[in-house]
């Protein structure tokens, strides 16, 4: 199988995710040290957060279905342009702070983020599949063919991966080293030129999906939420992990208080805590790159395993160097689990309705860390940082069995007749819909070559 680096569109496309990722990392630090700096307040830097990820969790999958049902060119590249308009109204913010007007423009900011990265991963996917299913021989059986679809498809997501762990180690390093030596406005229009960037490489790229004549933005929601209803392992998945992303994110009000007064190593040993993390993100994505036939049900259990021994190790690590080793164990399994995570969802959903499910796991993924937060502050509140990490490791490893039943389920696609089907070229074959499932029936997308 070749990589899928050797197609300069997926190279665009991860190259413009890693650009985005690192501005991104430049608006956040900005922003977080900005609020506080105005408000002394850790609430009010809580509630920045909060508005980046809690309404815009609502909101990505109506957006996802809207851009996917215009024909436009640059329908894409405009939501990137938007966060760069956004971001420049929040650097005239910052000179005449405001902290409402803020908070509704990181909304706005924080919806067409999720619902960007998204359609990236929507396209990557559909991009991956289309690109194996050409490079097929007209004699490959259905089976072997599928099964080169997936592999090119999760050798995308690895190669993914492997951009975002890197864009996860230098971007708070160069933030933070921006706002500090050059200011938080600074950091800012930096995130604006990254958007910018983003718009340019990604300008010709279609996000469009072709369905039944006369598709509205509701209708097309209402196949993905009748697909999730009717798909027992997939609803299943995005259940667990939902529950799973509560305990991992609830570490993060606890790791303060715990480097400082569990550890009574300070700022530094705070640092080196992340800093660890970090360093097991980028082995979890290698990882995951490395292990094309691994089964995605055993690594997504293994990689929350992993994530909350990390944390029971927290619990009981007398010194921070031993916490740094529960810190690069509790990385590695968050590098794996969340690329197993999409490369799952992806081989259960067919090619039409990869967007849509996309938008639910990015909200998914921006919801469930704010309850996340909550539920680590009163854990941190009514126990002791180490009670806490020990109860959100214990939670963490529980779910350990839900990934385990999905697993079972089955993390595949029924969809060799659908490949085949593509393959031949089959475009006037009906529209699929979760409404009237019927084996053959393909994605128009493929067909028609878009």
């Amino acid at each position: 199988m070749p990589s899928p680096l050797q197609s300069s569109r997926v190279r665009r496309i991860i190259g413009a995710y890693a650009v985005n990722r690192l501005g991104t990392w430049f608006g956040f630090v900005a922003l977080s040290v900005a609020v506080f700096d105005h408000t002394h307040s850790a609430l009010a830097v809580a509630a920045l957060l909060a508005s980046g990820q809690v309404l815009p969790a609502f909101l990505v999958p109506a957006v996802v279905a809207r851009v996917e049902a215009s024909r436009g060119r640059g329908l894409l590249s405009g939501l990137y342009v938007l966060e760069a308009l956004v971001t420049g109204a929040l650097v005239v913010l910052l000179w005449n702070f405001w902290l409402p007007a803020i908070l509704v423009l990181v909304a706005i900011d924080g919806t067409a983020a999720l619902a960007a990265s998204a359609l990236l991963r929507a396209v990557l996917a559909r991009t991956a599949r289309e690109q194996a299913i050409a490079a097929g021989a007209p004699s490959t059986p259905p089976e072997q063919l599928e099964a080169e679809v997936a592999a090119a498809e999760r050798g995308a997501n690895a190669t993914l991966n492997v951009a975002f762990s890197g864009t996860f180690v230098l971007g708070p390093a160069a933030a933070g080293a921006v706002v500090a030596g050059a200011g938080a406005s600074t950091a800012l229009l930096i995130d604006v030129a990254s958007f910018l960037v983003c718009a340019a490489m990604l300008f010709d790229l279609r996000a469009h999906v072709e369905e039944v004549e006369g598709a509205t933005v509701r209708t097309r929601l209402l196949d993905a939420w009748a697909y999730i209803k009717d798909a027992p392992a997939l609803r299943t998945l995005l259940l667990v992990q939902g529950v799973a992303l509560v305990f991992f994110e609830s570490a993060a009000p606890i790791e303060v208080p715990y480097a400082k007064v569990a550890l009574a190593a300070g700022d530094r040993g705070y640092g080196a805590l992340l800093a660890s993390w970090g360093v097991g993100v980028v082995i979890g994505s290698v990882v995951f790159a490395r292990s094309p036939a691994r089964s995605l049900g055993a690594m997504l259990s293994s990689g929350t395993l992993a994530v909350g021994l990390a944390y029971v190790g927290f619990s009981v690590a007398p010194t921070v160097a031993v916490a740094c080793v529960a810190g690069v164990l509790g990385g590695l399994g968050n590098g794996v689990q969340w690329a197993s995570l999409i490369s799952a969802v992806q081989r259960m959903t067919p090619p039409s309705l990869l967007g849509r499910m996309m938008g639910a796991v990015e909200s998914v993924g921006a919801l469930c860390p704010a309850l996340g937060l909550a539920l680590g502050g009163a854990l941190v509140a009514l126990t002791s940082p180490r009670t806490a990490f020990l109860l959100t490791g214990l939670g963490a490893v529980a779910t350990t069995v839900g990934f385990v039943h999905v697993a079972r389920l089955g993390i595949e696609r029924s969809s060799a007749d659908g490949v085949e089907s593509k393959r031949v070229g089959l475009a006037e074959e009906p529209y699929w819909s979760p409404y009237s499932r019927e084996a053959g029936t393909i994605d128009p997308i493929v067909a028609k070559g878009e």
